[in-house]
């Protein structure tokens, strides 16, 4: 298997892990703190992926369509350091007109690293909002919070 994985569901929730690499860290071995938007981000692209929207499936519709974050809130509780195995929680909640929110979650075990509720939105090439193309909603909506 030469494909990485892409995590896996439990029940509407995406899990993928992370190992940190010495790359992510400052030079005391701690995770640089905008590094824990690239975990976030890896989280959503691989829930999508998983539930069969790509980022390339998307951009090849007529009219194409893309994903932009509009709003982020991250909170930081504990420091996350080089070899760690970390842990993405990811959900998506809402998904109404063009707006979605997503919650996340970065955990070493049971320790809870940062939590995060991202607002994104579906856009068109020209970066105006639109509605999500028919097949999106399709996939997406078994996922979606009660």
């Amino acid at each position: 298997m030469s494909d990485p994985s892409s995590g896996w569901m439990e029940g509407r929730e995406h899990v993928l892990p992370v190992r940190i690499y010495y790359e992510d860290t400052d030079f005391t071995g701690v995770v640089y703190h905008a590094n824990y938007l690239r975990y976030f981000e890896r989280g959503r692209s691989d829930f999508l992926r998983l539930v069969g929207v790509s980022h390339q499936s998307l951009l090849a519709l007529d009219p194409p369509a893309a994903f932009t974050l509009t709003r982020v809130e991250v909170d930081y509780k504990r420091a996350a350091r080089v070899d760690d195995a970390l842990i993405v929680r990811t959900t998506i909640d809402v998904l109404k007109g063009p707006r979605m929110l997503f919650a996340q979650r970065i955990l070493r075990g049971d320790d809870l690293i940062a939590q995060a509720q991202l607002h994104a939105a579906c856009i068109d090439p020209a970066g105006r909002a639109r509605r999500p193309p028919a097949a999106l909603i399709e996939a997406m909506s078994p996922w979606l919070a009660p």
